[in-house]
């Protein structure tokens, strides 16, 4: 655990995870550790928090109970959140799908299931957006020039044609779908690349380091990059992640139809529409009650306390309507604890002397830009101590679901964790679940545990 008065970190809203541990599980395995982010699979998941007032770039939710997996230390639940918009609401979108259609990507979860995604999302899609076409195999082309919304027939045509052969060579179609986007650019729209690939990505003759300034310089430019990845086998999961986090945009996993209508369709806000960009949080600890803490996941995403205030440093984006949750596990202080640090911040003043601030715990900072700007704002809200004796159905479901992650992770900070217990928590905090997707997660959870102690006996 760390004893820094600081923790910072970039907003990261990918879910991918989730759906590649489900399908690991229903396959009648358990997936490999580095799969498991547990960030992303609590952003999986809908919470009952505050929703912003008009005027409010965000609503900020936090909660502190007891750590289930260790008595003797709390955890603080932190979740923000900003404004939904109905579809109406969406500024207009400039989209072009860049779709691998390469030997690898027939199989019926590969391309055949991306053409059922792209024709719910295009069901979506009004007159004054624009929505293009390009695939890549062994070379790239245009399918679909941007053609508008409202011109279902010619976008579900070209849809009906996209078949599957060839090998991989993927830069020529990145810097072809660019191209397409940069031609059709709505300044004051959402533009954006939508990338659907088993993961065998080859960039031909470019490298990688390439494909990633190719992406981080479009972005610069305004155009940002969504991944949906689908298959198994030579799915390179890492790697996509890492695409869309340079291109400023969602990592989505495909693994069944009803998981590309979560992410094209009841999420289209969130998914494909920016609300806020380069979104950082910074928690300040308050000494009096804290004396080390520890971010449960979001390991690729820490950022150096210096770079909260570095415009230049790029963070993650938030999506209309989304949410992001983290969860923070605290211990408490001794007497000599308090007022350790050394560093002069709000809380590193003696005790005696922090007049109005002795009942907070910590400090939640947000720094964002808005999409088209170039300099940030930045926020803050105070969290009073208080520990909840009856936590909400929220706090106890991410608990749950964050010391699943840690048992399967083989986390060394798991103390009491197991998947029994893990089951417990989360089938007694199902609440309100329209989608029924907290009450999958029980399943798998369960899934899980039996295919533990199956392993335990061979």
């Amino acid at each position: 655990m760390s004893r820094r008065p600081l923790s910072t970190f970039g907003a990261d809203v990918d879910t991918a995870s989730y759906s590649n541990v489900r399908r690991f599980l229903r396959d009648g395995r358990l997936p490999p550790p580095d799969a498991v982010r547990i960030e992303e699979m609590l952003n999986y998941f809908h919470y009952s928090d505050r929703v912003p007032e008009a005027g409010e770039p965000f609503a900020v939710t936090t909660e502190i109970g007891r750590a289930p997996w260790n008595a003797e230390h709390k955890l603080l639940r932190v979740a923000v959140r900003t404004r939904p918009l109905a579809t109406a609401e969406l500024p207009p979108s400039n989209l072009v799908f860049l779709i691998d259609v390469s030997g690898s990507m027939q199989p019926e979860n590969k391309l055949p299931l991306v053409k059922r995604a792209m024709r719910m999302l295009a069901g979506q899609l009004r007159h004054r957006d624009r929505v293009a076409i390009v695939v890549y195999a062994g070379a790239a082309g245009l399918v679909l020039p941007a053609t508008p919304g409202s011109r279902q027939d010619r976008i579900l045509d070209a849809i009906e044609h996209l078949e599957a052969g060839g090998s991989t060579a993927g830069a020529q179609g990145l810097e072809l779908a660019y191209r397409v986007a940069a031609e059709n650019f709505m300044k004051r729209g959402n533009n954006r690349v939508i990338l659907a690939t088993d993961g065998d990505f080859n960039v031909g003759p470019n490298s990688d380091e390439d494909m990633v300034r190719l992406i981080e310089r479009e972005r610069r430019r305004g155009v940002f990059l969504t991944v949906a990845g689908v298959g198994y086998g030579n799915l390179k999961d890492s790697k996509l992640e890492k695409l869309a986090d340079h291109g400023n945009g969602n990592y989505a996993y495909l693994d069944s139809i009803a998981e590309a209508r979560k992410s094209f369709v009841r999420e289209f806000g969130a998914t494909m529409v920016t609300a806020a960009k380069d979104v950082k949080l910074q928690v300040e600890f308050n000494p009096v009650h804290v004396s080390a803490w520890r971010l449960i996941g979001y390991d690729n995403r820490r950022l150096n306390d210096a770079d909260f205030a570095n415009d230049a440093k790029d963070a993650g984006d938030l999506g209309a309507g989304h949410a992001i949750t983290a969860l923070y596990e605290l211990a408490p202080p001794s007497a000599s604890d308090a007022g350790s640090y050394g560093v002069k911040l709000k809380y590193q003043e003696p005790p005696a002397a922090q007049t109005g601030h002795a009942e907070e715990v910590a400090t939640v900072k947000i720094r964002y830009k808005e999409p088209t700007a170039s300099s940030s704002r930045e926020l803050q809200f105070a969290v009073a101590h208080g520990l909840q004796d009856a936590p909400s159905p929220d706090f106890r479901f991410a608990a749950g679901v964050a010391q699943f992650g840690m048992v399967l992770r083989d986390s060394a900070h798991r103390g009491s964790a197991s998947l029994d217990s893990a089951v417990q928590l989360v089938e007694d905090a199902i609440g309100e679940d329209a989608d029924g997707l907290r009450a999958e997660f029980v399943y798998l959870a369960k899934l899980a545990r039996d295919l533990q102690r199956a392993t335990a006996r061979r």
